[in-house]
């Protein structure tokens, strides 16, 4: 399982919160995934920050 963050990013910070294994808040303000796979203890909270993604930035798959 993979997790992205697109350009419709707003840094609202949630996805950070639900998941911070996965999701951080770069230095330009807005969220970004982890480059390796979502580990598998995490992916349960990854979709969860991506189905209360305020802008739906965050697909994974």
């Amino acid at each position: 399982m993979k997790a992205t963050v697109n350009e419709d990013c707003i840094g609202c910070g949630l996805c950070e919160g639900t998941c911070p294994d996965v999701f951080s808040i770069s230095d330009d303000g807005v969220a970004v995934a982890i480059e390796e796979d979502v580990p598998e203890d995490a992916e349960d909270a990854a979709q969860e920050a991506a189905d209360n993604c305020p802008v739906s930035a965050i697909v994974v798959e």
